[in-house]
């Protein structure tokens, strides 16, 4: 089974964007709230916006499943208050979740947050931590997005690491979900989205990890950073150099049981150093579609971000490492992801019967 762990809804209906907008400028003109059942998004505008996007692309791929979350960019924690950020979360999983139940051997949900920025964010991550059990008892989601810095591109947040977000460590471990640690946009015009701060995102949330002894609290806890971990398999050596000269244990033993890889890299060169570098029970199979890049690289023909091709082309993978990147893994990692599956194959079967 071929699992694609890193998917967002960014052809969501216009609907969506347009009560987005409306919800902003009410609260930043007046502080009015714009009501969640004012939305209204027909199942045939899911299905059209699915069946012509994301699903198109996953059958051309020959992807099995996707784990599939809201649009990250859309995310922009810092507008608003902690209510604001509440109500975008529940809309955007509401949403998701209908994508699941109208595609229930496809997609299997991973929520969006309500994380606010600044004096807000320790109660705003105790409401993540509900919102996350909501969308894990009623919807079957498997994983959640976690914003290493919800000021959206300034930085202004304690690392990952601090106490602040062990209420929804907590939740995560009880509830067996990872979170895959994605920054949202960039407000900061010095710093780009997609290619800054997406990428810097990862590698200062590895580095967050490398400095604390955040696995001990919670040794059981499991992290995905997505991208290829940014500029972490590069500097490799770095990292493993850091944590020697601060008498720190190795960086296998220090992470490698909690933190894991997809495999969001849009050249083979790039996809071949992920491989060599971290183990191959650490990397998790991922496209990013449809997300950041969505040419065709004139290079070779493809869509850059068809990571199947790229991962095929690295002949040298054996082939047990190659199922565990596939699926394997990512069944391990989120840990009711097998279960959901199982209920589904299930539920289809005796809708045939």
């Amino acid at each position: 089974m071929l699992i694609d762990c890193h998917g967002h809804f960014t052809t969501a209906p216009p609907a969506l964007g347009r009560w987005r907008e409306r919800q902003i400028r009410a609260f930043e003109e007046s502080g009015a709230r714009v009501s969640p059942d004012e939305l209204h998004i027909e199942d045939q505008e899911i299905t059209a916006a699915i069946e012509q996007g994301q699903l198109k692309l996953q059958v051309e791929r020959g992807i099995d499943v996707a784990l599939f979350s809201p649009g990250a960019g859309k995310m922009a924690h810092h507008h608003g208050d902690e209510r604001t950020s509440l109500d975008w979360s529940r809309v955007s999983n509401d949403l998701i979740a209908r994508v699941c139940r109208l595609f229930p051997e496809r997609f299997v949900g991973v929520c969006q947050l309500p994380q606010s920025p600044g004096e807000a964010l320790a109660s705003s991550i105790r409401s993540s931590a509900d919102e996350l059990q909501r969308c894990v008892q009623e919807s079957h989601f498997v994983g959640c997005l976690l914003n290493p810095d919800p000021s959206d591109g300034y930085w202004q947040a304690p690392p990952l690491t601090d106490k602040v977000y062990y209420p929804l460590y907590e939740k995560m471990v009880e509830l067996d979900v990872p979170a895959m640690l994605h920054v949202a946009m960039s407000r900061n015009p010095a710093v780009q989205g997609t290619c800054a701060h997406y990428l810097a995102g990862d590698t200062a949330a590895f580095m967050q990890l490398c400095q604390s002894d955040l696995f001990r609290d919670f040794p059981t806890l499991k992290l995905v950073i997505p991208h290829g971990g940014g500029a972490v398999p590069y500097h490799w050596g770095r990292y493993r150099g850091f944590l020697q000269d601060q008498g720190r244990p190795p960086l296998e033993e220090l992470l490698l049981k909690n933190v894991f890889f997809d495999t969001c890299v849009y050249h083979q060169r790039g996809m071949q150093l992920l491989v060599d570098v971290v183990p191959a029970e650490n990397i998790l199979f991922a496209s990013e579609m449809i997300g950041a890049v969505r040419g065709v690289d004139p290079e070779t023909g493809h869509r850059f971000d068809d990571t199947r091709y790229l991962l095929d082309s690295i002949t040298a993978l054996g082939d047990d490492d190659r199922q565990a990147i596939y699926g394997g893994n990512a069944l391990r990692v989120f840990g009711r992801l097998e279960g959901v599956l199982a209920s589904r194959a299930t539920t289809a079967k005796e809708a045939v019967a």
